[in-house]
Order: C-alpha cells, then sequence, then structure tokens
C-alpha cells in the first residue's frame, strides 16, 4: 500500500514513516505544498495524509488544487486545528477523513487502511453525478446546460465557469484555474475578472436548485441546493 505524507515537521516525518513502514505501508514524504502536488500527480498514492499547516501551499489549498485536477486519491487531513468550523471547511474542500493532532498510530493505521477499502469497493456515486446539479444538466454532446428542458441562457465565459465546476460538483475549483478556463490566453485580464463573471452566473442560478459557493482561500464549488 502507497502512502503520500504530507508533513513538515521533519521529526514527525522520520518518526511516522519508520512507524508506517513497520506495519507493512509504503511511505513517500513531502514537507511542501507545492512539491506535495507534484508527488501526488506522479505517484498516484492509495492515500494521501495530508498537514494543513505547510509552506508555500497550506493543507486546503492542496487539496483543492488537487481535487480540480481531478485528482480523486482519499485525503486523511492531520491538524492541530481541531474546531469543527475547520473541519467542516476541509471536508467540503474534498477532504474524506480529518484526524486532529496529537493521534494514536493505530488510529491512523485504521483510518488509513479504511480509506482504501473504501476507495476500492467504491462504485460510482449516483449523487455526485457530474453532469447534474440540483437542476441542473450539463448535456457533453451539445455543450450547452439545461434547467429542466430549457437552455440556460448564458454569455461564453458564465458556461465555461458552470461547466467547470459541473465537473466537479460539491469540490471547491480555484480562481486560477477558472480563470484559465473562462479567459484562456488573456494576459491583460486579472484574475478579480473571475468573481465578476461569479456574480453575473450566481444571479441567474437563484431557482435552478444549484448554488455557487464561494470558499474563501479555496476557491467557489457548486452544490445542489439543500
Amino acid at each position: 500500500m502507497k502512502l503520500l505524507l504530507v508533513e513538515d515537521d521533519p521529526s514527525m516525518q522520520v518518526t511516522l514513516q519508520r512507524s508506517l513502514a513497520r506495519r507493512k505501508i509504503d511511505v513517500r514524504v513531502c514537507g511542501d505544498g507545492a512539491l506535495a502536488l507534484a508527488h501526488w500527480r506522479a505517484v498516484e498514492p492509495d492515500v494521501v495524509a495530508l498537514d494543513l499547516s505547510l509552506p508555500n501551499l497550506d493543507g486546503l489549498q492542496v487539496l483543492a488544487q488537487a481535487r480540480a485536477e481531478g485528482l480523486r486519491t482519499p485525503v486523511l487531513l492531520l491538524t492541530a486545528r481541531g474546531t469543527v468550523g475547520d473541519r467542516i471547511v476541509g471536508l467540503n474542500a474534498g477532504a474524506d477523513d480529518y484526524l486532529p493532532k496529537p493521534f494514536d498510530l493505530d488510529e491512523l493505521e485504521a483510518r488509513i487502511r479504511a480509506l482504501r477499502r473504501r476507495n476500492q469497493n467504491a462504485g460510482p456515486d449516483p449523487v455526485l453525478n457530474p453532469q447534474e446539479v440540483g437542476g441542473l444538466r450539463f448535456e457533453p454532446d451539445s455543450g450547452a446546460i439545461y434547467h429542466r428542458a430549457e437552455v440556460l441562457e448564458l454569455t461564453p465565459r458564465e458556461l465555461a465557469l458552470l461547466k467547470a465546476l459541473m465537473m466537479k460538483p460539491g469540490h471547491a475549483v480555484t480562481k486560477e484555474r477558472l480563470f484559465e478556463l473562462v479567459f484562456p490566453g488573456e494576459t491583460d485580464v486579472q484574475y478579480e475578472a473571475v468573481e465578476v463573471v461569479v456574480y453575473r452566473l450566481r444571479k441567474k442560478l437563484v431557482g435552478t436548485g444549484a448554488a455557487l459557493m464561494t470558499l474563501r482561500g479555496l476557491g467557489y464549488l457548486l452544490r445542489a441546493e439543500q
């Protein structure tokens, strides 16, 4: 079993790597957020154990970017931040489980193995059908987005942004990634232009059963309204 451990504390790195290796878990260690993404793409681990406090990109930014890129590896967040709010933000950003520090090594191993089993046994999730969110339906053949039987009237930029969010329902997509999709090759446009498109799109989604949410520091996500 391959585990990517993203932890910036050198002593914690050594302790966990040695302890988990004795339990037949192959641990790759990374202490930097940006490097963690590169390792994640290259290694394709079974599980990622991700600390929130990291240099360059913090754990939530790493997680949001990985999910935006389509990396579906199960993620266990490891953090000293123990409030309910932090746990909710982490889970909404795409984490699968949460273990506050300090933790017991046996519990860490159990959670890692449980995530791997759950991922191996998981079938398609009808709730997160990437082509339907709330009352919206994306038709890949035509490229149109429908609300009930009617095509949703959107500008090209609004359509590009909404399509990007519909392909990642319930997961944050970073502003940087949305900028690349909505303003491709436009070097004279600022990142803040994404906020204008989001503002206009959010008004058009009223009554569709889909809500466009802002997660500070993470980006935007689309979810079905409760």
